[in-house]
């Protein structure tokens, strides 16, 4: 008796050590700010606080649910000027979290997406620069359907759709809230 706990607490540590590990951070905040506003001089945090109310609005505008009572938002500045908003958002891909930013013109166009943190063992693919600039140009007024405008990467199914769904509630959250200045 006494010899079998004492394998398990010797195994215990080696367990412990060999459990994978998938989640990879690529970028701050900051860093995709820059790749995704070059030419931007500044960015104003501007957190946007959501009542029930306006999370209920996004849902029936964009099809997908708010999670969060706040969206994280800034608003890329240059000379004083808007160039449009910088926002950070986290959707599940299988099972966990994919934290991605989204560039979004003044006019509500996306102007690109990166990808901040993703936490899944498959799927990674969608950190390719192929893949994210499917959405470079995308408004509200496109489908947003999955293998038609969206390609879809085999292995990568929901985390492709979790994504893109996001950045479209993204872009109602600009119609709504952002677009005003």
């Amino acid at each position: 008796m006494k010899a079998a706990r004492d394998w398990g607490l010797f195994l215990l540590p080696a367990a412990a050590l060999s459990w994978p590990a998938h989640a990879a951070d690529y970028l701050s905040v900051q860093q995709a700010q820059v790749l995704l506003f070059p030419a931007a001089k500044g960015f104003a945090e501007k957190p946007l606080k959501l009542n029930d109310e306006q999370r209920g609005r996004i849902k029936a505008e964009s099809g997908v649910r708010q999670r969060w009572d706040e969206q994280k938002v800034w608003r890329a500045e240059r000379d004083g000027q808007l160039q449009g908003w910088f926002v950070v958002d986290d959707v599940i891909g299988k099972h966990e979290f994919i934290t991605y930013a989204t560039a979004i013109s003044p006019e509500g166009k996306v102007l690109g997406v990166e990808i901040l943190s993703y936490r899944e063992t498959h799927g990674g693919q969608i950190r390719d620069a192929s893949w994210r600039k499917a959405f470079t140009g995308k408004t509200l007024a496109d489908h947003f359907k999955l293998d038609d405008d969206v390609p879809n990467i085999t292995g990568a199914t929901l985390s492709c759709r979790n994504v893109m769904d996001g950045v479209k509630r993204l872009l109602v959250i600009h119609k709504l809230y952002l677009s005003h200045g």
